[in-house]
């Protein structure tokens, strides 16, 4: 039943990328941006580049004028500009025909004798483009019907045989980048689990069924997408990068049950007996964990970044469903397992299940090579604590103190594949078309558009941005419109100027105006994305404000500058710039959860400062292998201090089980390394491959964060068998002496009141 809803929860889930993924809607640049540039004036370009030996020809104009017909009728289609339509008006003005010239050389001749005209669009002698205008507020999905649709035109338009057609633009790549996003998770899912699969084989080959954790993690997924779907979490670009991950937390929980109920079954307990004894013993452990990994990532939703919230929401969830799928249908499936193979029907399971009795009841099983391993390692750790404790502080202190001067990654074109035909089409088509590469926004907000005084300002305002700002290469308004049909000059009156707004055709000054109220100033920035990254474009913001501050507009017009540039530049600034409080308020989420359930500041502390160690640790290694910060890996501090302290917190956990059933504090450790710390190699195996996967991914930005996680989880399982030890048996034997002393006090206490006392 579970099943079969989470399927058809899953059907729910829906795919974000617009500007909510990115900024908060209750912030004022998501207003900005969404209301007064998105909805009103932003449109997206979709370009067909048209390459060959000769473009100036009669059919590839009458091709280009047919493709246009059919693309107007596209929904979402506001404007298309091709060389067709300027042939067509320059022929309707000389000969009063309005179509294509009916041979090559008039279409020659023409578009020589305007070049003006053309130059935007006629390249030169092998290069063509047609410009196709789309709403810049349609949705993902929208954007995709419009192209799927245009690319039926281009086939109805028969373009002569020749010539390269190629269908490109920001919506086009946007696009390929999703797609490439999905196919590409959905091989490094198949990764993950083909590596889960080998490290099960060669770790967790000392029980029984060594597989079954892969399939119930697998099923916790499943549980995961239905609760997305139902609760209506909708699916990022960074939520993609969660599953590998939920799948290398999600087996822990699988691991560590399977583990102790084959430990118990080994003892010579019935199946009934060890799975009672698993549920009594192991599962509060877990959950412990489970709560205090919650509590790391229940740093994220502090974030400002949308994504990242969800990112939190989706991992949060992921770990709950993953814990019930190991709780229910893993243990349940093992006791089943198990009693068959002790009913042994029709000799299934004659030979294993003889062998694994035999050895649980005459104790046969000697510990394995990891056993022995781990125990010679936490002797090994034991001998030498003082030496381990005061490097592992030092070297964290050195890895803090580096983390500072890491350099953060910011060119948000890094972050993709370079080598994607999409990119390098939109780069060869930017490089083209003026125009089409990144923008400043300015919104005017005004008490009437039609003042000659505010045009003037916004005329003289964009030509000082534009001969004064190296990186602002052009500006265009509804002043430029209005000059072109007054000879060159801004009219006088108010009236001059509304009369001319009317005569404006709406396709033309949609991009500029909105009722008398609302202008928009557009500043081409180039590459400058690229090129500045995104410190340089808010060094360009902050100038261009600067200068709208001191040459002021007109009384009564305010000023908004904003744009997707302006989004990226708060985009990226959430999500580096808070990078340690998150990682603080992370270890201090864990360390109160830890106070208030274990009431008891050894328990509360003991696996907080491992994770410490883990932090100031990777600062180190980065700095070391100069590997930079990005938008993904600035959210490692939370993820790491919910991955790594659950290991912690289980070794704990066994630690002190031991210590109640009478055994030593160093008795206790070794026992607690050489069982649970089993169960924790192979989880912790199956999570470093796990997240190892991501390392195969076409994405730089996913790749190193695949690299990071890896590094990190490695070093999480470090400490957990080389500091944890030491440390656990110091603070327990401190905390021993403290309960020594005040029970002395108690004891004097006890003799004052009831007689005298010898001093």
């Amino acid at each position: 039943m579970l099943v079969l809803l989470s399927l058809q929860g899953a059907q729910y889930i829906e795919m974000a990328s617009g500007t909510e993924t990115q900024v908060s809607k209750d912030s004022q640049l998501y207003k900005d941006y969404n209301h007064l540039f998105l909805n009103t004036f932003s449109t997206e370009s979709i370009v067909l580049m048209v390459e060959g030996n000769e473009v100036k020809t009669e059919a590839l104009a009458k091709a280009s004028d047919r493709l246009e017909q059919q693309a107007m009728m596209v929904p979402g289609v506001t404007k298309v500009s091709s060389a067709a339509s300027i042939l067509k008006q320059i022929n309707y003005a000389e000969s009063g025909r309005s179509n294509v010239p009916d041979s090559d050389r008039e279409v020659r001749e023409m578009m020589e004798s305007y070049p003006e005209y053309f130059e935007s669009l006629v390249i030169d002698e092998t290069h063509m483009l047609t410009v196709i205008q789309i709403e810049g507020s349609s949705t993902s999905q929208q954007q995709k019907d419009i192209i799927h649709n245009i690319e039926i035109s281009l086939k109805e338009a028969e373009f002569p045989p020749g010539y390269k057609l190629t269908l490109t633009g920001r919506p086009s790549l946007v696009l390929d980048i999703e797609s490439e996003m999905g196919s590409s998770m959905g091989m490094l899912l198949g990764i993950a689990g083909i590596l889960m699969v080998i490290v099960l084989l060669l770790v967790f080959k000392h029980v029984r069924w060594g597989l079954l954790p892969l399939p119930v993690v697998l099923l916790g997924v499943l549980f995961t997408f239905g609760v997305m779907g139902y609760l209506e979490v909708p699916m990022t670009m960074v939520s993609m990068a969660a599953f590998p991950i939920l799948i290398g937390l999600g087996i822990d929980y699988s691991i560590q049950f399977h583990n102790r109920m084959e430990e118990e079954i080994q003892r010579g307990n019935t199946s009934s007996q060890a799975l009672v004894s698993t549920i009594k013993n192991t599962a509060p452990a877990v959950l412990v964990a489970l709560i205090m990994t919650a509590l790391g990532f229940v740093a994220l939703f502090t974030s400002v970044v949308p994504m990242i919230q969800d990112f939190g929401k989706l991992l949060l969830i992921g770990v709950i469903m993953c814990y019930l799928s190991s709780l229910f249908f893993g243990l349940v499936t093992l006791y089943s397992f198990d009693w068959i193979s002790r009913k042994n029907p029709y000799g299934l399971f004659k030979k294993k299940g003889e062998e694994k009795g035999k050895a649980g009841k005459n104790g046969k099983n000697g510990p394995g090579a990891i056993e022995n391993i781990l125990k010679k390692l936490t002797g090994l750790t034991l001998k030498y604590s003082t030496l381990i404790l005061v490097i592992s502080f030092l070297t964290c202190c050195a890895g803090l103190y580096a983390d500072r001067s890491i350099p953060i990654q910011t060119d948000t074109n890094s972050m993709i594949p370079q080598d994607m035909p999409s990119l390098i089409n939109y780069k060869n088509m930017q490089s083209l078309l003026s125009g089409s590469g990144d923008h400043l926004n300015i919104i005017l907000k005004v008490d009437d558009a039609s003042n000659p005084e505010l045009l003037e300002w916004m005329d003289e305002f964009s030509q000082h941005e534009v001969e004064n700002r190296g990186h602002i290469y052009s500006a265009s308004s509804i002043v430029n419109l209005v000059k072109e049909r007054n000879g060159g000059t801004i009219p006088a009156t108010s009236g001059e100027i509304q009369a001319i707004y009317d005569e404006i055709p709406e396709s033309q000054k949609q991009e500029y105006i909105e009722g008398n109220q609302l202008l928009h100033i557009n500043l081409d920035i180039g590459t400058a994305m690229a090129d500045l990254e995104i410190t340089g474009i808010e060094e360009l913001r902050d100038i261009v404000l600067t200068d709208v501050q001191w040459m002021q507009p007109p009384p009564g017009v305010s000023v908004t500058v904003t744009g997707s540039s302006v989004v990226t530049i708060d985009m990226v600034s959430g999500l580096t710039t808070g990078r340690s409080q998150m990682t603080l308020l992370g270890v201090l989420l864990v360390f109160v959860g830890l106070l208030v359930v274990y009431r008891d500041i050894v328990k509360a502390l003991s696996p907080i400062i491992p994770m410490l160690v883990v932090i100031g640790w990777s600062g180190l290694v980065m700095s070391a292998l100069n590997i930079s910060y990005n938008p993904m890996t600035a959210v490692m501090g939370s993820l790491i201090l919910g991955v790594g302290s659950e290991y912690s917190i289980l070794m704990m956990e066994r630690y002190f089980e031991e210590r109640d059933a009478g055994m030593s504090s160093v008795d206790a450790i070794y026992q607690a390394s050489s069982t649970t710390g089993t169960a924790l190699i192979a989880s912790g195996a199956t999570t470093v491959f796990g997240f190892s996967a991501l390392i195969a991914s076409p994405f730089p930005m996913m790749s190193s964060f695949g690299l990071i996680t890896v590094i990190d989880v490695l070093l999480a399982m470090v400490v957990t068998f080389v500091i944890f030890p030491p440390l656990i048996v110091l603070m327990d034997s401190y905390r021993g002496k403290k309960l020594g002393i005040f029970e002395r006090l108690q004891d004097l206490r006890k003799k004052h009141l009831t007689g005298p006392i010898n001093t």
